[in-house]
């Protein structure tokens, strides 16, 4: 068993951590123009944080912000986009420029890609489309904030994953294998950071009401809530809920874990 000398002096500096949270929180949301991300930069809003709202879509995510924060006080409206890696260093150099430091991102950014179809109907360049959004866009996105997480000795790094993701949605293997990787990249990179007062994890929905469930052919959609021992399908609000308490410095001793919000269909 190591000695307390030795775990001390793994720990990032408390007094660094102190400092940092007392300042008010702020958060970069990326898909944050509707949906999941939407909510909680609402909800975060609410708990009197700062909120960098980044989506590729610019007109949602400037309406976003104004319908949030009227004011312009604590909302910054970014265009990004995950698949274009320099757009998301912007992003985050912005929010540094600013306020001067960030304490936790959230990646939303996600995209289904054709569902309701067997493995072998799967076109690649919708595999790979999905891919490069739901993994690889991860990828990008944890890049370009963990170098500001190590230097502030503390971050919360929270990625959006599925259900899917762990057990496999028949119809939806391209976005299945996606999130199955990014809950895997999550595992990986919860590892490597552990002694830098830094948090990455992932949280995985079963269907919650949103437009990226809207979209979906409604026999995919009845197929996935079946599944859900609730027999319902979550709310933007329980997501939101979540995703606050993850992200805040209460959160200090659970990272490379994926959260379930699944009404009770995870099995582990």
């Amino acid at each position: 068993m190591p000695n307390s000398s030795s775990m001390r002096a793994s720990s990032p500096s408390a007094d660094s951590i102190t400092g940092l949270n007392r300042q008010p929180q702020v958060v970069i949301v990326v898909g944050g123009a509707s949906g999941i991300g939407r909510a909680a930069a609402g909800l975060l809003l609410q708990r009197g944080a700062r909120v960098v709202c980044v989506d590729r879509n610019e007109a949602a995510v400037v309406r976003t912000s104004r319908e949030l924060d009227p004011e312009a006080r604590s909302v910054i409206p970014l265009v990004a986009d995950v698949t274009n890696p320099p757009s998301i260093r912007q992003a985050v150099q912005a929010t540094l420029d600013r306020w001067g430091y960030c304490h936790s991102l959230v990646n939303c950014a996600g995209i289904t890609g054709t569902t309701n179809i067997r493995s072998h109907e799967v076109e690649l360049d919708d595999f790979d489309r999905v891919l490069a959004v739901n993994l690889r866009g991860a990828l990008v996105v944890s890049k370009s904030i963990l170098p500001v997480f190590v230097s502030q000795h503390y971050g919360r790094l929270l990625h959006i994953a599925s259900i899917a993701g762990k057990e496999g949605n028949a119809g939806m293997v391209s976005y299945s294998a996606s999130k199955a990787g990014l809950i895997g990249m999550v595992k990986s990179m919860g590892k490597e950071y552990a002694q830098d007062g830094i948090t990455v994890n992932a949280l995985a929905p079963a269907v919650i009401r949103t437009d990226l469930v809207e979209m979906m052919p409604e026999e995919q959609v009845n197929y996935m809530t079946t599944r859900i021992p609730m027999g319902r399908i979550g709310t933007l609000q329980e997501a939101a809920e979540l995703i606050a308490w993850i992200i805040s410095p209460a959160a200090s001793f659970t990272t490379g874990f994926t959260f379930d919000l699944s009404g009770g269909r995870a099995t582990y």
